[in-house]
């Protein structure tokens, strides 16, 4: 095996639970594709007593065929643009890094799927999926990730700051764990104002310390704040395996320390994410405090850039820290074709259908290149703009 995948044909890999799909229902069906399934691991001494007496799941099958279709086209959208960006960079279309979020599309979809359009995310470094998921444009994305003075932020954030406050999204910043602490701020925000939004936190398994514990954590348990803390666990932060640096299996476990309680799940199976996000969103908005959501993922690539990876082929291999099979065994679990299977099984969409969508997501994509490489870059004078709240810095000449 050479690693070597072709996204031009996400299709439904055979089911391997042993259940025949089209005669269970929809709960018992994603129940058999699930290692840890929609009836998440939770614990904590301060859990919400409501929830330990929850069925395995009371939300997914409220969902719709719009709101299904919805989610496998997002998460179709997040893998091709992050794949876009991936090849456009090999080919030297733009400067600067990325940290790709391939691998891990159940997560964001899930969870923003739970939101409403004037509730906040607060990302990371690696954020395009968080935006894409919250309905962030992939056009001005791709603007700003290229450097083009009609991105989200006029070219001047490029990959790490892309902000768009329209849609309840805050901004990526690439300091590990202040999307916790930027979260819990502006969850205390609407805690004064009396408001029913809620605010989620995005973070890998490596932002849970500093700003997490000293004041996002603690004042969100403490004041009973709207707050939901995301933790991607995809292995590894930067290149030291996760399990080298902490001495518990389940991450979660560290908002036990708070009264908070917290929940693990499979962060491949997007609906096994929106079941406890919409959770952990309905208890949030009932005045019933934080929650911290643990995703078991992995990611495709590498920390950042674009080391092992080839155009035109998915993931990165050959890299030091971890091995090529590894990467192969959770390629293998591609939360994609997963959701793909089901959809198909449950008569969601037909095989056709699933196809017609994936096309429309790639042209889509390709619709939003084109734009961002007939977009202006911006002009010198510019980089005086946006330091004063109103006007510009005056240009003298020497």
């Amino acid at each position: 095996m050479n690693g070597e995948v072709n996204m031009n044909e996400i299709k439904a890999a055979p089911s391997t639970s042993g259940t025949d799909p089209k005669a269970v229902s929809r709960r018992t069906f994603i129940q058999s594709l699930g290692a840890i399934g929609v009836g998440a691991i939770f614990f904590s001494a301060g859990a919400d007593k409501q929830a330990r007496g929850q069925s395995v799941s009371t939300y997914i099958d409220s969902l719709s065929t719009e709101q299904l279709t919805a989610m496998y086209t997002d998460m179709l959208k997040i893998r091709l643009w992050e794949t876009k960006i991936k090849d456009l960079a090999l080919k030297g279309g733009f400067r600067g890094v990325a940290h790709l979020y391939v691998g891990e599309e159940a997560i964001a979809v899930g969870v923003c799927s739970a939101l409403r359009q004037d509730d906040y995310i607060a990302s990371t470094h690696r954020g395009h999926g968080h935006l894409i998921a919250k309905g962030g444009d992939l056009k001005l994305m791709l603007a700003e990730i290229t450097h083009k003075a009609t991105g989200y932020c006029k070219g001047y954030g490029g990959s790490l700051h892309i902000t768009d406050m329209s849609l309840g999204i805050l901004g990526m910043n690439g300091i590990v764990g202040a999307s916790h602490l930027m979260g819990a701020g502006a969850a205390y925000g609407i805690k004064v104002k009396g408001t029913d939004q809620v605010v989620v936190s995005f973070g890998g398994d490596g932002s849970i310390q500093g700003s997490f514990f000293t004041s996002a954590a603690n004042s969100a348990a403490t004041y009973k704040l709207p707050w939901i803390s995301i933790i991607e666990n995809n292995q590894f932060q930067i290149w030291v395996r996760c399990s080298d640096v902490y001495g518990i299996k389940d991450l979660a476990r560290r908002a036990d320390g708070y009264g908070i309680e917290g929940r693990v799940v499979d962060g491949n199976d997007v609906l096994a994410v929106y079941d406890v996000a919409k959770y952990a969103v309905e208890k949030a908005r009932a005045g019933r405090g934080p929650t911290v959501i643990e995703c078991k993922t992995y990611r495709w690539y590498d920390h950042y850039g674009f080391q092992g990876s080839k155009i035109g082929r998915d993931g990165a291999f050959g890299l030091g820290y971890r091995s090529d099979q590894e990467l192969r065994e959770w390629m293998a679990k591609d939360p994609i074709p997963r959701f793909r299977r089901f959809l198909v099984n449950e008569k969601v969409l037909t095989e056709e259908r699933a196809d017609e969508v994936v096309q429309e997501v790639k042209q889509t994509v390709d619709d939003a290149a084109a734009f961002a490489e007939a977009q202006p870059v911006p002009k010198a004078v510019d980089g005086l703009l946006n330091v004063f709240a109103e006007g510009a810095v005056p240009l003298h000449k020497s």
